[in-house]
């Protein structure tokens, strides 16, 4: 029997525009609202990503972040 969807948190969450957009391209294409999208990629983080990609991407992201901040 499938998990029962339910909506337990909401939290304030700050996004990029860049990350917002893409989120939302994203829970359209996949016939979803974002929240659901959020959820789907969480509680498939480790089959949906690649990790090598995402510690390299990651770092970037971290060494840029500072400058973004201003």
């Amino acid at each position: 029997m499938p998990k029962r969807f339910r909506l337990t948190r909401r939290f304030p969450v700050a996004m990029t525009e860049d990350g917002y957009r893409k989120l939302k391209a994203f829970a359209r294409d996949a016939g979803l609202d974002e929240g659901e999208a959020l959820s789907f990629l969480f509680e498939n983080f480790n089959s949906v990503i690649n990790e090598d990609n995402l510690t390299h991407r990651l770092r970037i992201f971290n060494s840029e972040l500072d400058d973004r901040k201003r």
